[in-house]
C-alpha cells in the first residue's frame, strides 16, 4: 500500500519521498518557504513543532535552510511534563536539533513550567501562549493509535480539548507510555494553523492514517480532527 492508495479529503495534499532522509529535507525545504513568506507578508513568522525521534531529520534538515531566523518564533505543540535537560523534553530536542547554527537567531516559547501540579503547569503554559501569534506553520506527527500532539484517545481532557470552542491553549493530557504526564495545544489554536503539516514513516503509520481516514469518531483518533484542509502530508515507506 501506499499513500497514493488513499482517499483523500478534497485540499489534503499528499507527497511521497523513497526514504526519511530525502522526506525530512523536502519537508525542510517546504516550511522554510511558507517561513520565508510569512516574514515577507506579516514580518515575523510562527512555527510550532512536534517532538518524539521522528523529528530528528527533519529538525536538523531545516536548522541549514536560509531564513530570517531572528523572526521566527518556534514553539511546541506538546511537551512531557519533565525539566528540560531530561531526555525526554521535546524541547531539549529541539534545542538540540533545531536551534543551533544561524537557527539559533530563532526566539523560543517553552511549553514546559516549573509548577506544583500538572494543572497547574498547564495554567502557566496557557497564559504564557496568550500572546503567541496565529500560527504560520504546524508540524505534527501521529501516533499508532491515532493520537497527534498529546491527544490521546481516553485521556481525561481529551473531550474538552477537542471542542471547536474550548477556552484553553494548553490542557494537561495523560499519555499511556512513560512520561505519562503532558501538555498538549488544544484543538482550535492547531486547527487554526496558516499551514499544517503531518509527517509519517512506515506502513503501520499509513494503515492507522487509512483507518482514521475511514472513521468520523475523533475521541477514538484524535488525528482525525486535523485531516481536513489545508493538510500536507509527508510519508514514506
Amino acid at each position: 500500500m501506499a499513500i497514493s492508495d488513499l482517499e483523500l479529503p478534497p485540499g489534503v495534499v499528499a507527497h511521497s519521498h523513497a526514504a526519511p532522509q530525502a522526506l525530512a529535507e523536502a519537508q525542510a525545504v517546504a516550511v522554510a518557504e511558507a517561513l520565508r513568506i510569512a516574514i515577507e507578508s506579516r514580518g515575523q513568522a510562527t512555527l510550532v513543532v512536534s517532538g518524539g525521534r521522528s523529528p530528528i531529520a527533519f529538525f536538523e534538515a531545516l536548522a541549514q535552510q536560509p531564513l530570517h531566523w531572528q523572526r521566527v518564533l518556534i514553539s511546541l505543540a506538546d511537551e512531557r511534563w519533565v525539566p528540560t535537560n531530561h531526555a525526554s523534553s521535546n524541547e531539549a530536542l529541539v534545542r538540540r536539533h533545531l536551534l543551533r547554527g544561524a537557527a539559533a537567531e530563532a526566539r523560543f516559547l517553552s511549553l514546559y513550567r516549573v509548577a506544583s501540579s500538572l494543572q497547574q503547569a498547564a495554567e502557566l503554559a496557557d497564559a504564557a501562549l496568550a500572546d503567541l501569534p496565529p500560527i504560520d506553520v504546524l508540524v505534527l506527527g501521529m501516533g499508532d493509535d491515532g493520537h497527534t500532539a498529546s491527544l490521546f484517545p481516553a485521556s481525561p481532557n481529551l473531550d474538552l480539548a477537542l471542542q471547536a470552542d474550548c477556552p484553553h491553549r494548553v490542557l494537561p493530557m495523560q499519555a499511556p507510555s512513560a512520561p505519562a504526564q503532558r501538555l498538549s495545544l488544544t484543538l482550535p489554536l492547531l486547527a487554526a494553523a496558516r499551514l499544517p503539516l503531518l509527517a509519517i514513516q512506515g506502513p503501520d503509520k499509513l494503515a492507522t492514517l487509512r483507518a482514521a481516514l475511514a472513521g468520523d469518531d475523533v475521541a477514538h483518533m484524535p488525528i482525525r480532527a486535523l485531516l481536513h484542509s489545508p493538510l500536507e502530508i509527508y510519508w514514506c515507506p
